[in-house]
């Protein structure tokens, strides 16, 4: 028995060497086993010095226990004292990993694969590998041999002997030499395949890049030949066999566990095509099908095993190809997509401690440096390695990238992969995440070298590294553009115009050389703009390039840089505001509206720029009127007046579309708004009320001009169609009607001659040419259409529509609301017609037989010659008018019974009869979604080419501009036009069976 001093004192000392439980190694320490080395200094010195002191000693004791005999025990334990490099290894093994402890513990002598310490052996390759798996003839014999070598990298790997990328290309080395062993177990078990046929083993992934971690699946793909002279028909089927038995001698659990899983997925069809194919089946089938990633995968492609002379020529065959890859049409947003699709299937739970495939992860930096290496690596034949740290490296030294970015990623990427190599050592299991439990972070922290505060110091490296990777298309991919043109890096090598070029191409950019001389005359100089400029520039580039007019999205920012760069605010906002700079850059590059409008009031960048949300969030129709009452009252004249509700316009249209853009496309904080209807009514209401609000400061302005304070007649105006209800589009025009009435003693000449000349001024005033886009007010759904008065008193409204209205003013009725003017007048017309849009009863069945033959004359008559009906989004099948037609004749024959039908808006009308069961849930959400679908394309067009449309446009880039903020990614305008098909023709089907009553 221990003194309790004694107890006392090593108790402090196994503290201060870094053991969590004292108490416990204590008592192993005193057991019978350790007795001959216990009271040596050196060992508790190397068990301090382990990853986890307390793994360590309890490994040991492990160990030693299970040596058959107290000879060897002694043999041992005398060479553990006796071998410091023994030692270290050892010990350093068993406080890394308790899967290499459980190795040893079930393989007692295994130990001694660790004595070994000659130069030659510090970096042993295949041969040395296939030396040590020579004896295995099964598959338990090859996986005991197999993490016998394991041990061997293991050990060299946590003392330090062997770097990261060392110890990467051991572990592949050892996978190839492991495929050849497997592949000649499956050969000898089955000889008669082996003569049938040629079999390649090509590595891809992690192995073919010799990168690989200590738990991985090996990527392969399989090429197979027939033997001369050998059935043409059975090799196939004989190396399928091989191929399969290699696989699932690696990959199937034993008594000795798995090696590890051989996955085939990566080829040509996946896991749907054949295994094994010819090599001029495998070409064919690039040249023809695959996809962007797939020449992607091929970067890593090396023959491992097999008949490695067809391994060969499979790679050889193949390159041509994968250095073409990057003039492939949407290259460079193909290889972006597929990154954002690795992020977005990862588990929210999971993505913060994703140390691969998560933002800022190993992955990141893959992608980035391929992707580079795709773009240059047809021109330069130096870029092409499998091996990320030395294609970063060939990517610094020939100006692709920053040699200091270059330094900076390769020990982000070093350490991030060092903690991948810690965590999966210590259970030999394939996971890339970090653990949560801080016994477990603790021993990766000094596994890393990390002893003052392990967790804490663990964690801030960690973050650190994974900010500078996050940055890295900044790093990588555009800031070497900045420095081509703006020389910033004088006497190291930098981006020629050629590569610099060829980069914009891979980006998108149509035309490189302007492309070029914007980013010259943005980032060239060295004034605070300049410099400003030069930091915000690689990540504008990055989001421009994400768009689908990345020229335009430059070109812009280079106008409105002009327009504002000497204004403090706004490079300060842009530098300072995240989201200012991304939503402008989403802004620039979506399309022709808002840009131009923002041009024409520049300082409405600011709207952008604010943190809440709260500078795009559109105003209130209130909030509106009275900013344009304000800025009318303050104007001279008429036309000062309308100039300047027009600026008031001009800004909420920009607040609007930005809003509407930023929403569509996404940022890279807040994903994209998945709601499309509330997007349409957000852009419908703000829209109609900024036009009501315009409307009210004109009539202001032309009163005031004409007759002071007071009108002789008291006036109103009565938005119709989209206006009133609250559906206008960018391009709309505002329907109306205007109706006045007499005021006490006024004689009604006077006032009728009063209301046409305040139409006839508003009218005016509103079309004076100008740059915004236009608002034309359409009066002709009036009385006896353009054949009448453009304004009647409230009586003549009424005696007209007493005798002589026909059923379709009463269908447009039902969209009448008071927009401007006299509240009380215009209430009093909504009085006035209700009875007529919403008839005691119904509708007869003339009138709705008048309403259907109405709407197949119009589709007959007004779609205009050419057009494909099938894509007209106002006119064509499932389209505007077949919605709005069939939920308003419901409006008609039942909204004198159902209040909720007695709605100027279409999709609350829609809601409100399948509410009261006039239509099915199903077919109510089929035409709510053609309807908002038709809606978001007309505001598409918009956006895109800066005047009204509606069909898509025939312009490439602008069709996939319509389906980038549509949320269609580059190369699927095609899927878009089918979904738009399909949803229509849905539609179509509802509106025969509810209108038409098929």
């Amino acid at each position: 028995m221990t003194a309790p001093g004694r107890r006392s004192s090593t108790f402090t000392r196994l503290l201060r060497h870094g053991f969590t439980d004292p108490s416990a190694a204590e008592r192993l320490l005193e057991s019978d086993e350790l007795a001959p080395i216990r009271s040596d200094p050196v060992l508790l010195d190397a068990l301090g010095a382990t990853a986890d002191p307390d793994l360590a000693l309890h490994g040991l004791v492990r160990l030693v226990e299970v040596q058959d005999g107290h000879t060897a025990q002694r043999e041992l334990l005398d060479t553990l004292i006796a071998a410091k490099p023994l030692r270290d290894r050892l010990l350093g093994v068993l406080g890394a990993s308790a899967a290499l402890a459980d190795h040893l513990a079930r393989h007692p002598r295994d130990w001694q694969a660790l004595v070994t310490y000659e130069p030659q052996d510090l970096h042993p390759g295949v041969q040395e590998f296939e030396r040590g798996l020579a004896e295995a003839t099964d598959p338990v014999s090859l996986r005991v041999a197999y993490r016998r070598c394991l041990l061997s990298i293991a050990a060299r790997d946590v003392c330090g002997t062997t770097d990261l990328a060392q110890t990467a290309a051991e572990l592949a080395d050892l996978a190839t030499a492991t495929l050849r062993a497997a592949l000649a177990i499956a050969r000898a078990t089955a000889p008669d395949d082996a003569a049938l046929c040629r079999l390649a083993v090509i590595a891809m992934g992690k192995c073919g890049g010799h990168e690989l971690n200590y738990v991985s699946d090996v990527d392969v793909i399989f090429v197979g030949e027939a033997v001369d002279g050998a059935d043409e028909h059975k090799a196939p089927q004989a190396a399928t066999r091989l191929a399969s038995h290699m696989m699932r001698i690696c990959s199937e659990t034993t008594v000795e566990g798995s090696i590890w899983p051989v996955d085939a997925n990566l080829r040509p069809e996946g896991r749907n095509g054949p295994l094994v194919r010819t090599l001029s089946s495998h070409l064919a089938y690039y040249q023809r099908w695959a996809k962007t990633w797939e020449f992607q995968a091929l970067l890593k492609a090396r023959p491992v095993a097999g008949d490695l002379e067809l391994g060969e020529e499979y790679v050889a065959t193949l390159a041509p190809l994968v250095w073409h890859a990057a003039e492939r049409e949407n290259f460079v947003g193909d290889v972006q997509k597929m990154r954002r699709r690795v992020v977005e299937n990862i588990p929210a739970a999971q993505i913060e401690r994703e140390l691969k495939l998560g933002p800022g992860g190993l992955r990141d930096v893959e992608f980035a440096v391929q992707l580079l290496q795709l773009v240059h690596g047809r021109a330069d034949t130096s870029l092409r390695s499998g091996t990320t740290l030395d294609a970063l490296k060939a990517l610094a030294a020939g100006g692709y990238v920053g040699r200091d970015d270059a330094l900076q990623l390769d020990d982000a990427y070093r350490f991030l992969r060092s903690m991948e190599h810690r965590i999966q050592l210590y259970r030999l299991r394939r996971t890339h995440l970090v653990p949560e439990d801080e016994a477990d972070q603790r021993r990766i922290g000094r596994s890393l070298g990390l002893r003052s505060d392990p967790v804490a110091e663990l964690n801030r490296e960690w973050k650190r590294h994974a900010a500078v990777v996050r940055r890295l298309h900044e790093k990588l991919f555009y800031r070497p553009l900045l420095d081509a043109v703006a020389q910033l890096a004088p006497g190291e090598s930098r981006l020629s115009p050629d590569a610099a070029r060829e980069r914009l191409v891979a980006l998108g950019y149509a035309d490189p050389a302007a492309a070029l001389r914007h980013l010259e005359a943005l980032a060239s100089g060295v004034t605070r703009k300049a410099a400003i400029q030069r930091t915000l520039l690689p990540v504008l580039l990055g989001w421009f390039a994400d768009s689908a007019d990345p020229d335009a999205g430059l070109l812009n920012f280079r106008k409105v840089s002009d327009a504002l760069g000497k204004t403090p605010w706004y490079l300060r906002l842009l530098r300072d505001e995240g989201a200012a700079a991304e939503n402008l850059a989403r802004v620039l590059s979506a399309g022709r509206l808002a840009p131009d409008l923002l041009m024409r009031a520049p300082e409405a960048v600011a709207l952008l720029g604010d943190g809440d949300g709260g500078g795009l969030e559109p105003r209130s129709r209130a909030h509106l009127e009275q900013e344009i009452l304000a800025a009318v009252g303050r104007a001279t004249g008429g036309e000062q007046a309308v100039t300047a509700a027009r600026g008031v316009r001009r800004r909420e249209l920009f607040r609007t579309a930005a809003t509407d853009i930023v929403a569509s496309y996404g940022t890279e904080e807040t994903p994209a708004v998945a709601d499309q209807g509330a997007l349409v009514d957000l852009v419908g209401g703000a829209v109609s009320d900024l036009t009501a609000a315009t409307l009210a400061g004109t009539l202001r302005a032309v009163v005031r001009d004409g007759w002071g304070d007071t009108l002789p007649t008291k006036f109103a105006v009565i938005g119709m169609g989209r206006f009133g209800g609250h559906e206008l589009g960018y391009g709309s025009d505002a329907d109306v009607l205007f109706v006045h009435e007499p005021r006490e003693g006024v004689e009604e000449q006077e006032a009728s001659r009063a209301a046409h000349t305040v139409v006839a001024e508003m009218r005016r005033l509103l079309q004076i040419p100008s740059a915004d886009p236009p608002l034309l007010i359409d009066a002709d759904l009036r009385p006896e259409g353009k054949s009448g008065p453009l304004v009647r008193t409230l009586n003549s409204y009424e005696a007209y529509y007493r005798r002589w209205s026909l059923v379709w003013e009463s269908q447009a009725l039902l969209r009448a609301e008071v927009v401007a003017g006299d509240v009380d007048l215009g209430d009093r017309f909504i009085e006035l017609v209700d009875p007529l849009r919403y008839p005691a009863e119904g509708l007869g069945e003339d009138a709705v037989r008048e309403i259907r033959r109405l709407k197949a004359r119009m589709e007959s008559e007004r779609m205009p010659r050419g057009a494909d009906p099938t894509l007209h989004t106002k006119l064509g099948r499932g389209g505007l008018s077949d919605v709005e037609w069939t939920v308003q004749l419901l409006q008609l024959r039942h909204g004198w019974a159902e209040p909720g039908l007695r709605t100027t808006r279409t999709r609350e009308g829609l809601a409100a009869a399948c509410a009261v069961g006039l239509l099915s849930g199903e077919d109510a959400a089929t035409l709510d979604e053609a309807w908002v679908l038709a809606t978001r394309v007309r505001n598409a067009v918009m956006l895109v080419r800066g005047r009204a449309g509606d069909t898509f446009p025939s312009d490439g880039r602008e069709l996939a501009a319509v389906g980038r903020y549509l949320g269609y990614g580059p190369g699927h305008v095609g899927d878009m036009l089918d979904d738009y098909r399909r949803t229509t023709r849905r539609a179509r089907a509802v509106v025969e069976e509810l209108f038409y009553g098929a």
